[in-house]
């Protein structure tokens, strides 16, 4: 039985869903039954539910984005940098593999060759880059805690998206948003995610760093058009300028924008669907989310 840890969470539900799908067994331990903060309350549970894997989709992004975090820092650094560290604690001790949903909110941009970054890249947007925002920095942080952590997959994903309409969905986003901003970044498609968190827990993948995006990236403008073509062809959107003006009129911190190499989970064996492909299935396949309770 797999342990998920923030299974009520945008996350979390997605990989709950797949697992269900898949007949995977899971337990979904809440806040409320145990203190994910309290080291050996966790490793008791472990123990206790003769867990097999755990998931770590618990942490902090802020609502209704990461601005939020610049305010609500003590909250955004303990779930997003401190406690990826207790559950490292807790899984080595129990010698119990694992698995933590991190971000590639941690680059900006691409590699000055005009590649993407790769798992081995250091952070560019982080608090020792000297730029960032706060959660992408305590997004680094995080991953610096699990440096050398054993039987430890971290999975990478950035701007997660599907067919269902949610806050939380890029593609809704872009939809409710006044003003845009075009940048070009990786993206996940979330099912997808979930169906990699899945195949690393039951193929023979190595542990490690991977990033869990749609390969190829793709511009702001670029998923504009596609929206348009395949789900609100009436829709209008409008785009700020320039980067400063998105700075001064609708943003508190500056956000990553970034593409991701993702040959590292190809090599692996786990294949994920091209960027532009996934979108428009996501458009196609359009609906509201039925959030189950819990």
């Amino acid at each position: 039985m797999t342990i998920i840890l923030g299974g009520s969470g945008y996350i979390g539900r997605a990989i709950r869903r797949h697992f269900s799908a898949v007949g995977e067994p899971f337990r979904v331990v809440s806040r409320s039954e145990i203190n994910y903060y309290d080291r050996d309350a966790l490793l008791a549970a472990i123990r206790g539910m003769q867990a097999k894997f755990l998931v770590n989709a618990a942490g902090y992004t802020g609502k209704p984005n990461v601005d939020a975090c610049e305010v609500d820092k003590a909250n955004c650094l303990e779930g997003n940098a401190v406690l990826p560290g207790i559950i490292r604690e807790a899984c080595e001790a129990a010698d119990l593999p694992w698995g933590h949903v991190s971000s590639g909110c941690i680059y900006s941009g691409r590699r000055p060759d005009g590649g993407g970054f790769t798992e081995d890249d250091p952070p560019n947007f982080s608090f020792r880059a000297g730029h960032c925002s706060f959660y992408s920095g305590t997004k680094a942080l995080g991953e610096e805690i699990l440096e050398g952590a054993r039987n430890c997959y971290l999975w990478r994903l950035r701007i997660p998206f599907n067919h269902l309409d949610n806050p939380r969905n890029y593609l809704t986003k872009l939809l409710r948003y006044d003003r845009l901003l075009d940048a070009e970044n990786s993206i996940t498609h979330l099912d997808e995610l979930a169906r990699v968190c899945h195949e690393c827990m039951t193929k023979d993948v190595p542990p490690g760093i991977y990033n869990v995006t749609n390969p190829g990236s793709i511009t702001t403008r670029e998923v504009v058009e596609l929206i348009r073509e395949h789900l609100a062809p009436e829709k209008e959107f409008r785009f700020f300028e320039s980067e400063e003006e998105f700075m001064k009129l609708a943003a508190v911190t500056p956000r990553s924008n970034c593409v991701l190499d993702t040959r590292k989970l190809q090599a692996a064996g786990i294949e994920m669907t091209p960027v532009r492909e996934a979108i428009v299935q996501a458009l196609r396949d359009w609906k509201p989310e039925e959030v189950e309770a819990g």
